[in-house]
């Protein structure tokens, strides 16, 4: 017999509401149907594959059913439904609080499913669900093209754009769903539907930006926009003892930026990483991270101001391939590391925003903790608030306080940092990214969407889900039923 964690009734979401013993017929039933595999605890590919990016998350699933096409992510669903298991769906498996996986229950894993079709004359690709952004970069920029996406490249193309998709694009082409056209999509009752503007235009403004509620996205469907392939990126960096001082020239410099410019602030201790000065690592830096989408002349016109801004201690920033600078941050969130992190949206960098800014930074212990804060605006703020679920288009920065350590060494004392900057911060929050959030409770994803954007969600759940099948993930329980 194999026994699986269950799920309950309604809206609860809890992981663990009961257990189901299950015929192991049942199970090989599952295994025959599935044209990838089933994996199972004491199998040799358990301990990989139930492991995710984040090294704090340690849980144990009943079954992981590595799907290969449509029909497998079918069957498994069917199998959950038929026998009321809990699921939890992995794509990249970077989900920060660990929802890509689930102790007892069932991982429908999607990484087998990674294909890419890019059609170069209609700018437009195809995508399933398992591939990651650096897949998705690869195959775009053979063409010239790119979708705005992340910025680190073994991050799930999945979980990224249904969360909405920030990245360094985001402010010359807009968000990922912004650039999403349809998506094909399971539904919690092993159906299958498409969703694009013209078909289930209801469902497709919730999947743009309401997470995996409403079932599991097996392709999306792309427009591409014309990128690089050479771009002018990178960092400039400055000792942290000029903090104050880069963050207020910055603001001033920022204020006029066009929309090519995308930019961010991070803070850290310099990362023992090749393109470090050995004299350089382990010492607190302040860097402008930038990303010019549009001709390398007109970037170094533009970025010019910032690299000649005080003292330097390092200018990193130079024409590059455009895949070579999204992959520049993947050195430093490696998979298995500890993370935690807390985010905020703040409408303005201000003297008091910057002062706690710096306050904070100064507090960082670990040399693997660096915490960015995203410039806003451009195109994304120009899509209407209402057209998709996404939250927070008017923001003009997001806080992403993420501290990281390399095992449970130190990991409550960076937890704690994070938790008191942020709460710091607290009078200055505007709305916050769903992407960013860990296990926060109803009223931090309440937050996230704002409270119209909430109730529509919620009446899109109960339409599509009405059982909460899917509540792995940012969870909006379905509305009650009106009685």
């Amino acid at each position: 017999m194999t026994t699986l964690a269950t799920i309950g009734s309604g809206s609860d979401r809890s992981t663990n509401s009961g257990r189901v013993e299950l015929d192991d017929r049942e199970v090989a039933d599952l295994a025959a149907h599935l044209q990838g595999e089933l994996v199972r605890p004491g199998d040799p590919a358990y301990e990989q594959a139930r492991r995710v990016w984040n090294g704090s998350i340690n849980r144990l699933p009943g079954l992981i059913a590595r799907c290969a096409s449509r029909d497998d992510v079918i069957a498994a669903v069917r199998f959950a439904r038929r026998n009321n298991v809990l699921v939890a769906v992995r794509g990249g498996g970077h989900s920060f609080p660990g929802h890509s996986v689930c102790d007892d229950g069932l991982v429908i894993d999607l990484s087998l499913m990674n294909g890419i079709r890019v059609d170069p004359e209609a700018r437009t690709a195809r995508v399933q669900a398992g591939a990651l952004l650096g897949d998705l970069d690869r195959a775009t920029q053979e063409h010239g093209l790119a979708v705005p996406s992340g910025i680190v490249t073994h991050t799930g193309v999945a979980g990224l754009t249904l969360g909405g998709g920030l990245g360094w694009l985001m402010r010359k082409f807009g968000l990922a769903i912004d650039q999403l056209l349809a998506v094909d999509l399971v539904t919690a009752d092993g159906g299958l539907v498409r969703a694009s503007d013209t078909e289930n235009p209801e469902l497709f403004w919730g999947v743009r930006g309401g997470g995996g509620n409403f079932g599991i996205v097996t392709e999306f469907e792309f427009r591409l926009n014309p990128v690089g392939p050479i771009v002018m990126a990178g960092p400039v960096f400055w000792s942290g003892a000029d903090s104050a001082k880069v963050l207020r020239f910055y603001r001033e410099w920022i204020a006029e930026a066009p929309d090519e410019l995308m930019t961010m602030v991070v803070h850290r201790r310099a990362a023992d990483v090749p393109y470090i000065p050995a004299e350089l690592r382990g010492k607190p830096v302040v860097a402008v991270v930038s990303c010019y989408a549009g001709a390398v002349d007109d970037g170094e016109r533009v970025l010019r101001p910032l690299k000649e801004f005080g003292s330097p201690v390092l200018d990193l920033c130079r024409p590059k391939p455009f895949l070579e600078h999204q992959s520049m941050f993947d050195a430093s969130y490696p998979s298995g590391w500890w993370y935690y992190m807390k985010a905020c949206d703040v409408a303005k960098l201000t003297d008091e925003v910057i002062d706690i800014t710096v306050e904070n930074a100064t507090a960082i212990t670990s040399p693997l903790t660096a915490f960015p804060i995203w410039q806003g605006g451009g195109a994304m703020a120009r899509v209407a608030e209402d057209d998709t679920a996404f939250h927070g288009r008017a923001a003009g920065h997001t806080f992403n306080i993420n501290a990281a350590t390399e095992n449970a060494d130190g990991f409550e004392r960076e937890r704690d940092w994070v938790r008191s900057f942020w709460s710091d911060l607290a009078p200055f929050h505007t709305s916050v990214y769903v992407n960013f959030l860990m296990d926060e409770g109803e009223e931090r994803v309440r937050q996230a969407y704002g409270e119209a954007k909430y109730a529509r969600l919620r009446a899109l759940k109960r339409a599509w889900d009405p059982d909460n099948f899917f509540r792995l993930n940012q969870n909006v329980a379905p509305s009650p039923v009106a009685g």
